[in-house]
């Protein structure tokens, strides 16, 4: 019987190429923007901007209307799918996967409500607020009102936060400048997009997509991406259809055979992220990203992900934009010194930032700390 063959070994480098070039952060890519928001599978919403400038930072010649039209289009839909937070996804995409975050959602009710959660009669306050979706899209303001009226005794936080858990929501997209106001519109997604959710949970479809857009990864990797358990029995059914490496500690990583893994000293461009960017917070490990020194600064005291900026693939600093009267200021702050080199390409990427997302001010400056 012959030998088994040894997995390849991927250094730090070969593993940061191979991820910025699923995220399209090689270099912006021409392609339509519903196939690079696809690719992507899905890029964390929490707030309305940052997929915004996350997509400006890897799609050629994007602009806003772009994205703004494909969400009134209802072709992409900001919902809750990974780790229970709002992402924006294609509304194909949010159709077939919604179901494999179910158990997850459904779960975190105890999890976050925990004493809060006991008492609330989960099936009837479910098809309550169902019934009063199915009218028209409401405020989450307007559904706990309705709910407390049929429940005037309940936690109507409580009663909201399960609703959102167990519906599958979508937030309706206005003219705001972001795509969507602050207190915005929640629809059924079934009736919003006309089409029903995949009955069952696809974890191998799901899986697959996560190695496609950040791959090669661990077990671990995509548990932290999904916020999903047990998906070490799909990958090993997965495996004989996958590749396999060990990164330089060791540890087994799978990826697609026919996925991009380019050569370590392949140029990477500046690159400036948004808050919450999936870069970030996709995988376990993140030394392919950033150094282990800087990794508590990518999270800072009540739990937000900073916006960043990359240097030779690399998590290197923060920023953020300050606006005084006509005047845009990008404030970028490294973690270690820089050449003048390297700030003069962050400094011409990061005046294209600013009249991204400034683009009524009248002047820009850059800044570094």
């Amino acid at each position: 019987m012959p030998a088994a063959t040894a997995s390849p070994t991927l250094t730090t480098r070969e593993l940061n190429r191979a991820t910025l070039a699923r995220q399209l952060l090689l270099e912006r890519e021409k392609l339509p923007l519903l196939r690079a928001v696809e690719r992507l599978v899905a890029l964390q919403a929490q707030q309305a901007k940052p997929p915004f400038v996350g997509l400006w930072s890897r799609v050629e010649g994007f602009r806003r209307e772009d994205l703004t039209r494909l969400l009134q289009k209802r072709d992409v839909v900001r919902a809750t799918l990974m780790r229970g937070t709002l992402h924006l996804a294609s509304a194909k995409d949010y159709l077939k996967l919604r179901a494999a975050f179910s158990p997850l959602l459904e779960a975190s009710v105890h999890s976050v409500l925990r004493e809060r959660a006991e008492g609330l009669d989960i099936e009837p306050l479910v098809r309550a607020a169902r019934e009063y979706l199915e009218e028209e899209p409401r405020t989450f303001e307007e559904v706990r009102d309705h709910l407390l009226e049929r429940y005037p005794k309940a936690d109507e936080r409580a009663m909201g936060f399960l609703v959102r858990m167990y519906l599958p929501l979508v937030q309706v997209p206005t003219d705001a400048e972001w795509g969507f106001p602050p207190a915005t519109d929640f629809a059924l997604a079934e009736s919003w997009l006309g089409e029903p959710l995949g009955a069952g949970a696809e974890l191998d479809t799901l899986v697959l997509r996560y190695l496609s857009a950040f791959g090669p990864a661990t077990v671990g990797d995509v548990q932290t991406w999904t916020g999903l358990k047990g998906l070490k029995d799909v990958l090993a059914s997965l495996k004989p259809k996958l590749r396999t490496f060990r990164d330089e500690k060791g540890r087994e990583l799978f990826d697609l055979p026919k996925a991009p893994r380019p050569p370590e000293d392949m140029a990477a461009p500046p690159r400036f992220l948004p808050e919450f960017d999936s870069l970030v917070l996709g995988h376990d490990d993140r030394s392919r990203l950033v150094a282990d020194a800087h990794r508590p600064r990518l999270i800072t005291k009540n739990l937000r992900i900073p916006a960043t900026f990359l240097v030779d693939g690399f998590v290197t600093g923060t920023w953020k934009v300050e606006r005084k009267k006509t005047t845009a200021v990008l404030l970028v702050e490294p973690f270690e010194p820089l050449t003048k080199k390297t700030r003069d390409a962050l400094a011409g990427e990061g005046e294209a930032l600013l009249r991204f997302v400034e683009s009524e001010a009248r002047a820009f400056e850059v800044r570094f700390a």
